[in-house]
């Protein structure tokens, strides 16, 4: 019984270990979904904030404004993409950490079903002395 138990304890102890880099991957996942889309917004603010001056200006500078602000959507477009990509890999890695914790659940479970499953049996175990006893046969006395 004791070797279920240790057994029981290791897969246990494997299921800590696998939450935890599946609870990793998922936190990577929705920073890297965070981070494109904080890339997003600055490239839409970017965007935003590109007026020609006040004044007299060459076309040659409205040229350069104009294939910046191009570059910008492109960039932003390209990126909106890659943010969709990310979410659906986050949403995957987030399935991943939830069936992980539901395995360590299940495995923690048995762990302790075991655990109590020898602890029973231990006490209901007589506590035997290291010698034999003595029988007594039809009536004889010591």
């Amino acid at each position: 019984m004791k070797s279920v138990v240790q057994q029981r304890a290791r897969i246990a102890r494997v299921r800590r270990i696998q939450h935890g880099l599946a609870a990793t991957a998922a936190a990577q996942a929705a920073g890297q979904v965070q981070l494109l889309e904080s890339n997003h917004a600055k490239l839409a603010r970017m965007r935003g904030e590109l007026k020609p001056m006040a004044g007299p200006s060459t076309g040659a500078s409205l040229a350069q404004m104009g294939e910046l602000a191009m570059r910008l959507d492109s960039a932003r477009i390209g990126l909106g993409r890659s943010i969709d990509n990310a979410r659906s890999v986050a949403i995957a890695r987030e399935s991943e950490r939830v069936a992980a914790r539901r395995d360590q659940e299940s495995a923690e479970k048995l762990q302790k079903a075991a655990y109590d499953a020898a602890t029973a049996l231990a006490e209901r175990r007589p506590l035997r002395s290291g010698r034999p006893r003595a029988r007594l046969i039809d009536g004889d006395t010591m």
